[in-house]
């Protein structure tokens, strides 16, 4: 069975419930739904970059530190496939602040990388992505959804 193509997949993203305290997004959930008519194949931890109001050549890229083991995961029509993105907190009220000094970084959209089945913008279905240090750890797409 060969990977999804980018064009047969529709993604979108949430706030995790399960993330860690702070003001910022925290977690992220994206699903990705198979929207074409034949099942395909997701694997892969993504790459993740910050957009720049919608410029692709100003996009900011991420660096993920991938968590767990990547398996194929199949998707038949309609079928949906999860991962998550944790993102080092924002802290504080207001605009906020990082522990670790740098300026927090608030992007209205992501977009996420899968290998073999392109790239995904994707905006929070509540809020936007605020994250500090420009780093992330990542699950790889799975079957089961996460919290």
């Amino acid at each position: 069975m060969k990977s999804c193509a980018a064009t047969a997949l529709k993604a979108s993203a949430y706030q995790a419930a399960d993330r860690p305290s702070g003001t910022g997004t925290g977690a992220a959930i994206v699903r990705f739904t198979n929207t074409g008519a034949k099942a395909c194949v997701l694997q892969g931890h993504p790459t993740v970059a910050g957009a720049a109001n919608g410029s692709p050549e100003l996009n900011v890229p991420l660096q993920v530190t991938p968590v767990g083991s990547a398996s194929p995961v199949k998707l038949a029509p309609g079928g949906n496939a999860w991962l998550k993105l944790t993102f080092v907190q924002v802290q504080g009220e207001g605009d906020g602040y990082c522990k670790s000094g740098s300026a927090p970084v608030v992007y209205p959209t992501m977009v996420i990388g899968l290998p073999a089945a392109g790239k995904h913008q994707v905006a929070l279905d509540d809020g936007q992505f605020a994250e500090c240090d420009g780093t992330l750890t990542a699950t790889a797409v799975s079957a089961t959804k996460p919290s």
